[in-house]
């Protein structure tokens, strides 16, 4: 199977979008869609190309759902949590839909492509109209226009390795930062993860149309990018460079902005890739890098392919090449079978590097992934304690982390308005910190601003001159 899509099938989707576009506007009004998205960025960057494509059918964008004639309902599937208030969502609009029979409510992503979660919404939901999971994504115009022309409802969550869909549309939520992504799926299976199932396989996107995106995002204003991937650091094209050598060309790039990107695997990180970002002034000083746990017999457990000693050592070599560095993490507490001696070798794993920020979870057993079928004796109050125990520790280092800041004038990108009287603005530092600001902003530029204050977790400061 091609790991791309053929253009003549992207060019059937954007002569659907064409149709739809001229019969939207044969109508005497106009046509409203409202995209709602969960999860993770990559939901994010899905969820510009559904928009992206709504546009170029003749539907503005609307924050109501009152006000939509489409809805779409982008969807994680990775915790217990998420999927329960997508569920409330999809619920709660039983009643709208009654009131506006015509109103079109699709759901799709990860949950979606789940057959389990696909087969509840077609018997118990049956007010939605469209379900299409993560590899259907660029049929969305083509599942649209049936659905509005057959009034019938449509299923489409084939399971499949996965393509990658070059050429559609994107309508971007912000002007000033960006997503791209660089590859898609993943070929880890990790055993409390579902995204192999849902996403498929890892498939990476050329060279040149990673660059050639990139100019334009650059070209339009961004000027903060995020390169995405459930595994970037696998980031391999057939014949051509990898990740490190990627950040490396794009840096030479022309412009001001500023990389970053996520996420990385331990496994697949190491020098090259510090050395990449060390040599590249537009990648930024930050690394999200996932230990998940600090005990070996979870992370053999997990099959995450590395030890405790072997994360403990990608450190050093990042702090080694890039002494300004800031590093986050996420970490699962409460993994089945996992005991308080695992716990607290990742509480004193913790301790010992001293991350700038952490994501936290408390394990959630999903269906179809492995973790779910382990014997987890561990009652949910213990890892409650836990992982406490565990937030406590790390808020208090990042509060000791941020107040090293106050003083120190940092480069910040003012991307947001915020409404607040006292701190009208809001941006990010070169290691992805946020901050407070106020002063004479200049939205979408790079500004001195000195660090007056801060908390656990933000930074608050004020802009100097704004420098372009």
């Amino acid at each position: 199977m091609s790991l791309t899509v053929e253009k003549f099938h992207i060019q059937e989707q954007k002569d659907i979008m064409a149709r739809v576009k001229s019969a939207n506007a044969a109508q005497n009004r106009a046509k409203y869609a409202r995209v709602l998205t969960f999860g993770c960025q990559q939901n994010e960057a899905d969820s510009e190309r559904i928009r992206g494509m709504l546009d170029e059918m003749g539907y503005a964008m609307t924050e109501t759902d009152d006000g939509a004639d489409v809805i779409v309902i982008n969807t994680c599937a990775v915790r217990e949590h998420a999927e329960a208030k997508v569920f409330g969502v999809i619920g709660a609009l039983t009643h709208l839909k009654r009131a506006k029979p015509g109103l079109i409510i699709a759901v799709c992503g990860c949950m979606a492509q789940r057959p389990e979660v696909s087969e509840r919404i077609r018997e118990s939901y049956k007010h939605v109209d469209i379900v299409f999971g993560t590899h259907a994504l660029w049929r969305f115009p083509e599942l649209l226009e049936t659905a509005v022309n057959g009034g019938e409802r449509v299923f489409s969550v084939e399971n499949s390795d996965g393509e990658i869909a070059e050429g559609l549309p994107a309508l971007r939520g912000r002007k000033y930062t960006a997503w791209l992504p660089v590859m898609y799926g993943c070929n880890n299976f990790c055993t409390y993860c579902i995204v192999p199932y849902v996403r498929g396989r890892e498939r990476s996107r050329g060279v040149a149309t990673v660059i050639s995106d990139s100019k334009e995002l650059i070209a339009s204003g961004a000027r903060d990018i995020t390169l995405l991937g459930q595994n970037v650091n696998s980031y391999k094209p057939a014949g051509e460079t990898d990740f490190p050598q990627l950040l490396r060309e794009l840096n030479d790039l022309d412009g001001d902005f500023l990389l970053r990107f996520m996420t990385s695997h331990p496994k697949d990180a190491g020098e090259r890739l510090f050395a990449a970002m060390a040599d590249s002034p537009k990648v930024a000083r930050h690394l999200h890098l996932p230990f998940q746990s600090g005990s070996n017999r979870i992370l053999k457990l997990m099959n995450r392919g590395y030890t405790r000693e072997h994360y403990l050592e990608l450190i050093a070599a990042a702090r080694s090449a890039m002494p300004d560095l800031v590093l986050t993490s996420d970490v699962i507490v409460g993994f089945p079978g996992e005991t308080e001696a695992d716990f607290e070798e990742t509480y004193n794993l913790i301790k010992e590097v001293r991350f700038d920020a952490l994501f936290t979870f408390i394990h959630s057993a999903r269906p179809g992934a492995p973790s779910a079928k382990l014997d987890d004796p561990v009652p949910r109050e213990t890892k409650q304690v836990w992982f406490d125990r565990m937030i406590e520790l790390q808020n208090g280092v990042s509060a000791e982390k941020h107040a090293e800041y106050v003083g120190k004038t940092l480069r910040v990108l003012v991307d947001t308005e915020t409404g607040d009287a006292l701190y009208p603005f809001s941006g990010r530092t070169n290691g992805n910190r946020l901050v407070r600001l106020h002063g004479d902003a200049a939205l979408g530029e790079f500004a001195d601003v000195k660090i007056t204050d801060c908390n656990t977790w933000s930074l608050i400061g004020e802009m100097t001159t704004p420098r372009a």
